[in-house]
C-alpha cells in the first residue's frame, strides 16, 4: 500500500484537511479560512508547492501575521507557516554581519546582536515581525530618510521558487530578482535565509528631542528641517483636531549616542535594560489594558484623549530612552489592537512628495471629519526614494492613519478610503502593500505604472509559471492587471 501513489496522495490530502483553520490580519478586520502547513526546512516548502500543484491550490508564506491587510491570508488555499524556520545561522560580532532563517523575528535578532554593540539597521514599530515578512514588505523605520528600507541592508538572500529552483540573490547576483522579491509580497518565491549588515551602537540608549507642533504645516516643516540632524524622526499627529489646529501633534527625533557619551554603556547594553515592562506602574498587567481602553475608543473619547495628549506634549524636552523603548512602541501594550473592538481596525498609509503632502493630507483630514469617520491615530515619517521594483518610497513623507471598523461605518469607511486614494494619486503619492486593505487594482496600476507591472508579471511568469504563489492581496491587486 505504501507504494501506491494514489493512496499516498489521498493520505496527504486528508492530512491537509486536518490543518484547516481560520486566520486574521493584525487589525482583526479581515478573516480567511485556509490550510495551514508549518515549514521547518526548505524541503517542507518544496513539498507544499508540490501538494498545491497536485490539488489545484495556491500557497502564501506567513510569519507572525503582523500585516494590517490580507498579505498573509489565502482563503481556501494553503498558508505556509514560516515561524518554524527560526534559527540564527551565523553571527560575526566583529563585522556585524548576520545570517538568519526567514522565521527569525526582529526580537530574536536584536536580542542576539545588541549585547555585542550592534542593532538592526531598520526595524518596524513592533519587534514581533519575522525577517521573511520584513523583506517581503520591505519595511521602513523612523530612519528611512537616512538609511532607506531594510532591503538596502541585505547583502544576500536565498529563496526557493515554486519551480523547485533554489536561488541566491544579491545586488550583484540575480539583481532583477533581488530588487523584485524584496518588497514583492512573497509572490515570486519564498525567502529561506537572509544575510544583513547590522548597525554599530555604543550605548543602549538613544537621546530623544521631543517638541510640539501646532498644525500640519509646522509638523511637516519640522520633519523636513530636523531630519538631517538626527538618526530617527517620527511625528504623532492629532487626527481629530480641526480648524487652525488641524495636524497638530508632537515630534520625536532620536540620535544614537556616540562612543564615550554614555558613562553607563556597559549597563545600558544589557538585555535586561532593554526589557519593556509587562506591568503598568509595576502593578497592573499590561495584557489587561486593552479591555480598559475599549470604552474610550469612540469619536468623542478619542478626541478627548488626543486633546489631553497634546496638552502634555506642550512641554518640549530632551530625554534618553532605550533602543527597544524608542523603536517598539506597538509592543508597550500587548494586544492593543483588540481595544478597537469586534470590527477591528484598518490602517491607511499614504506616501506623498514633500511638495504636495500638506494640501493632500489637509483635504483628507477635513473629509474624514465631515464624514464622521475620523482617524483615531496619525503617525508621520520622513522618507527617501529607493530602487526596489514595487517601491512605496518618495522624497517626502508618510502618514499612517488608524480607523475603527464597525458594522455601522464599514460602507462609509470604504467610500472614504477610495476618496483618499483619489486625492493621493492626484498629488503624485504612493502606497505600501503591508498596510492598506482597500487598495484596488486600478489604484495600483495608477501609481506603479504599466512598465513596473509588466516587469513584475514577466518575473512572475519566470519564477512561478503555474501561479502557485498567491494571497488574498495578490488576487485583489495584481491578478487581473497588466499584460
Amino acid at each position: 500500500m505504501s507504494g501506491n501513489p494514489e493512496a499516498s496522495k489521498a493520505r496527504t490530502s486528508m492530512n491537509l484537511y486536518e490543518t484547516f483553520t481560520q486566520l486574521e490580519n493584525f487589525g482583526h478586520s479581515l478573516t480567511s479560512s485556509c490550510y495551514r502547513i508549518r515549514a521547518t526546512n526548505t524541503e517542507d516548502i518544496h513539498e507544499a508547492f508540490q501538494l498545491a500543484k497536485r490539488l489545484g491550490l495556491t500557497v502564501t508564506a506567513r510569519g507572525t501575521g503582523i500585516s494590517y491587510n490580507d498579505a498573509s491570508l489565502n482563503g481556501g488555499n494553503i498558508v505556509l507557516d514560516m515561524t518554524g524556520m527560526d534559527r540564527i545561522l551565523d553571527w560575526d560580532p566583529a563585522s556585524g554581519v548576520v545570517r538568519c532563517e526567514a522565521g527569525v523575528t526582529l526580537e530574536d535578532l536584536w536580542k542576539r546582536v545588541e549585547p555585542d554593540g550592534w542593532w538592526p539597521p531598520v526595524v518596524s514599530g513592533t519587534m514581533k515581525t519575522t525577517l521573511g515578512g520584513c523583506l517581503g514588505a520591505n519595511i521602513h523605520g523612523k530612519n528611512n530618510f537616512r538609511v532607506g528600507t531594510i532591503g538596502e541592508h541585505v547583502t544576500e538572500f536565498t529563496a526557493i521558487l515554486p519551480t523547485g529552483a533554489r536561488v541566491t540573490c544579491s545586488p550583484q547576483k540575480n539583481a532583477d530578482l533581488f530588487y523584485a522579491m524584496i518588497g514583492g509580497l512573497g509572490m515570486l518565491g519564498v525567502f529561506t535565509t537572509m544575510t544583513l549588515q547590522m548597525k554599530r551602537i555604543y550605548s543602549g540608549l538613544i537621546e530623544v528631542d521631543a517638541w510640539h507642533v501646532k498644525n500640519l504645516k509646522h509638523q511637516l516643516d519640522s520633519l523636513l528641517e530636523h531630519a538631517p540632524d538626527h538618526d530617527y524622526i517620527v511625528g504623532w499627529l492629532d487626527t481629530t483636531a480641526r480648524g487652525r489646529s488641524l495636524g497638530r501633534g508632537q515630534i520625536h527625533a532620536g540620535r544614537n549616542l556616540r562612543e564615550g557619551e554614555d558613562a553607563q554603556a556597559q549597563e545600558t547594553m544589557k538585555l535586561t535594560y532593554q526589557h519593556l515592562p509587562d506591568r503598568l506602574f509595576g502593578v497592573m498587567p499590561k495584557a489587561l489594558l486593552h479591555y480598559f481602553m475599549n470604552p474610550f475608543l469612540n469619536n468623542f473619547g478619542v478626541r478627548l484623549i488626543n486633546a489631553a495628549k497634546y496638552m502634555t506634549a506642550l512641554r518640549d524636552h530632551t530625554f534618553r530612552q532605550s533602543h527597544a523603548g524608542f523603536h517598539f512602541l506597538l509592543d508597550y501594550v500587548p494586544d492593543w489592537e483588540r481595544s478597537f473592538g469586534r470590527g477591528g481596525l484598518i490602517q491607511y498609509q499614504s506616501f506623498l512628495p514633500k511638495e504636495t503632502a500638506e494640501n493632500a493630507w489637509r483635504e483628507m483630514l477635513v473629509l474624514s471629519h465631515r464624514r464622521g469617520t475620523p482617524s483615531y491615530l496619525g503617525v508621520t515619517k520622513r522618507h527617501r526614494p529607493d530602487k526596489f521594483l514595487l517601491t512605496h518610497a518618495v522624497d517626502g513623507f508618510s502618514l499612517a492613519m488608524d480607523f475603527k471598523v464597525s458594522d455601522g461605518n464599514r460602507a462609509t469607511l470604504g467610500t472614504l478610503l477610495k476618496d483618499f486614494d483619489r486625492i493621493v494619486l492626484e498629488a503624485g503619492g504612493r502606497f505600501y502593500f503591508a498596510k492598506n486593505s482597500e487598495t484596488s487594482a486600478e489604484t495600483a496600476r495608477a501609481f506603479l505604472g504599466e512598465g513596473v507591472i509588466a516587469k513584475f508579471k514577466k518575473l512572475k511568469q519566470r519564477c512561478d509559471p503555474n501561479n502557485l504563489l498567491e494571497s488574498d492581496l495578490y488576487r485583489r491587486i495584481f491578478k487581473d492587471i497588466g499584460p
